[in-house]
């Protein structure tokens, strides 16, 4: 299951530009899909997660807060309880990164992250607090960032500020973010434009592929998809993934919010 939920972050994770100016993203927007999973051979859905920006003022300037939530329903929790909150503080007309946090139950398993991002220096420190059956560590780690690093959540956001009429049918891309104090890297394949039927109605979508350079959690070769509408805001609409143990999808439920 944890394999499950990071691929969901995977299939959202599709930023092929570094710090372009932010068109598509909107404050105060909401998103909302219903995650599924093969279980016992059938397509079964087990969790909903949410996706959140808002604007947050500090004492020097405003910064746009993106918040991710991922949630099992009660059902499933003797199962596998997942209890995820994630948030990303980004500069509002860039999504630069600034401050990165995660706070997740998975099972047994607790985990507190804290990423601050020095863009002068070129380095993210992370502190990590985890919790475990055999006790609790703390470990303070310094990581190098070439510049164009960022963390999950301002990747997921970025993708939406890309210019899809620029890419070819067929052009790969691929580019790096962290995740667990380690750098991914994610190439994705442009396959052209489809039209999905959806929760928020009949969409015309760019759709790609998604496969993992350094990690093994995706599997296959063009069973991963991404499907983004192609719209002003390019929100992600589906995701159909392969995984060692199975197959899963992320359905669009709402989308509140969003620039027209």
């Amino acid at each position: 299951m944890k394999s499950f939920l990071l691929v969901i972050f995977f299939c959202f994770s599709v930023s092929i530009v570094n710090y372009a100016q932010n068109n598509a993203v909107n404050t105060d927007e909401k998103l909302v899909y219903i995650a599924s999973y093969t279980l016992s051979g059938l397509l079964t859905e087990i969790a909903q997660i949410s996706l959140e920006t808002s604007p947050v003022k500090t004492s020097t300037a405003t910064l746009l807060k993106l918040k991710f939530t991922a949630t099992t329903f009660s059902k499933f929790d003797n199962f596998f309880k997942v209890r995820d909150l994630y948030e990303s503080y980004v500069n509002p007309k860039t999504l630069t990164p600034l401050l990165y946090k995660r706070d997740i139950v998975e099972g047994g398993f607790k985990r507190i992250e804290q990423y601050k991002f020095n863009h002068k220096t070129k380095t993210i420190d992370c502190f990590v607090h985890k919790f475990q059956k055999n006790g609790e560590f703390k470990e303070n780690i310094s990581v190098p960032n070439s510049g164009n690093t960022k963390d999950l959540i301002a990747t997921i956001y970025n993708v939406r500020n890309l210019d899809f009429t620029k890419l070819k049918v067929g052009q790969t891309k691929s580019f790096h973010f962290i995740f667990d104090t380690a750098e991914k890297i994610i190439t994705i394949k442009y396959l052209g434009k489809e039209t999905i039927n959806s929760n928020v109605g009949k969409k015309e979508c760019y759709k790609m592929s998604l496969t993992l350079k350094n990690d093994n959690a995706l599997k296959g070769t063009n069973d991963n998809l991404l499907w983004l509408s192609a719209d002003v805001a390019k929100i992600p609409v589906l995701a159909k993934f392969k995984i060692a143990i199975g197959t899963g999808e992320l359905k669009i439920k709402s989308a509140t919010g969003l620039l027209n």
